[in-house]
């Protein structure tokens, strides 16, 4: 069963009971990504999630480290475009000490001056460290050129400018606008009761005063283009994107039976016409990234620097038989059991399920039911896979983004 209270100071607390298993995983969503930042302060909400675990008023970095370690649990943050996650999984008769733990996260940390630059120093090896990963590179320039002009095209990591100029005050004036209020959802699921859950968070949390920002969030608009980044590298990495449904959207389940058709699996067009028949890349697939009110679909290869133009069109002729075409019946079936099947499976995760009540939440202000999205799954047909794709796939929405030895004539 699924519960929901909202504390007084706007922190909205959501679990579910799983009486048949002794963990628990629990959850801090903090609306704030690189999304909610500009040039200014460009990799602010991941710089926070590192601070964070350098130490409170009453825990140094070692003591947050060993308080989960000791008890077999598991701690982690990820800072994402919209979305920044603090989560911990622990047994169930350690309840106590995890809501404690997280709230000390959001209501001590320290951001000590010597902790900030130590952290900018690894921060930067962080990005030289994408730098040096050209199937990493690729996607933030990518989704710099698709969404420029929007802080949605801005690096997660931000800038090395960037992160060396940041100041303390910056930081907390960051912190202290975001990660509170009804910016912030605590989420758990497994072996707990919702009352005792919110008495927890209520005593630990309650304290987390403050007004959250309140802002118009521009709605981002895809520019289609063609650049690239010129790097002396053994393959180019190419990335092909189209604008795609939002988290949303009616269509984002027509979307998700699409990508895994064209190459979400080893069975899909892309993987078995590129890699399996022609020997052409070695890594092929799509992916699809629904975003609060847009969407991005996106096609990632590597080949080398003669065949750029027989891959491209290789993708681009595949793309053009998804608007022509409608799937199969057998593809239909096998697309929608693999989107089925990953779903239910990862459904018996305490992690997933946490991660499932807060995706709900901050998208729907609901609860969607698992059966809701497998009758949803299950009421899309071949020509409405059709119809998006031919109004995602139109040839003048396309970006296309090359990194490495490579020009943009071989692009066209």
């Amino acid at each position: 069963m699924v519960s929901k209270t909202i504390l007084d100071n706007g922190i909205r607390v959501i679990s579910e009971e799983i009486d048949h298993v002794r963990s628990v995983s629990i959850g801090a969503w903090v609306e704030g990504g690189s999304r909610y930042e500009n040039g200014l302060n460009n990799g602010a909400a991941h710089f926070i999630e590192h601070m964070l675990f350098k130490g409170t008023d009453r825990r140094s970095a070692f003591d947050i480290a060993s308080a989960i370690d000791s008890v077999g649990g598991v701690m982690n943050a990820a800072t994402g475009k919209e979305l920044t996650s603090f989560y911990i999984k622990i047994p169930d008769y350690h309840l106590e000490l995890a809501v404690d733990l997280l709230a000390d996260l959001f209501t001590g940390s320290r951001f000590d001056e010597k902790d900030i630059g130590r952290e900018k120093s690894v921060i930067l090896q962080e990005i030289r460290m994408v730098e040096d990963t050209p199937d990493d590179k690729i996607h933030d320039f990518f989704e710099s050129l698709f969404w420029r002009g929007h802080p949605l095209g801005l690096p997660i990591l931000g800038t090395k400018e960037r992160i060396e100029a940041f100041r303390r005050d910056e930081l907390l004036h960051f912190f202290q606008t975001r990660y509170r209020g009804r910016h912030l959802v605590l989420t758990a699921a497994g072996n707990l009761k919702h009352n005792r859950f919110v008495d927890l968070v209520r005593r630990s949390f309650g304290s987390l005063r403050g007004s959250s920002v309140c802002e118009l969030i521009e709605v981002p608009v895809a520019r289609p283009g063609k650049d690239v980044l010129r790097k002396e590298l053994e393959q180019v990495h190419l990335l092909i994107g189209s604008p795609a449904p939002s988290a949303v959207s009616p269509e984002r389940h027509a979307a998700f039976l699409l990508n895994s058709v064209l190459g979400g699996s080893m069975s899909s067009r892309l993987f078995q016409e590129i890699r399996e028949k022609r020997g052409l890349a070695y890594e092929v697939y799509s992916y699809l990234t629904p975003y609060m009110d847009a969407g991005l679909f996106g096609i990632y290869l590597g080949t080398g620097r003669d065949r750029v133009r027989e891959v491209l069109g290789l993708v681009r002729e595949c793309l053009e038989r998804s608007c022509s075409e409608r799937l199969t019946e057998e593809e239909l079936r096998s697309a929608k059991e693999l989107i089925k099947g990953n779903f239910l499976l990862g459904m018996e995760s305490t992690d997933n399920r946490m991660t499932v009540l807060a995706r709900n939440e901050l998208c729907f202000g609901r609860q969607v039911t698992p059966e809701e999205i497998i009758e949803q799954i299950e009421a899309v047909g071949s020509e409405q896979i059709r119809m998006l794709a031919g109004k995602m796939f139109r040839p003048e929405a396309l970006t296309v983004a090359a990194l490495g030895p490579v020009s943009a004539e071989a692009l066209a």
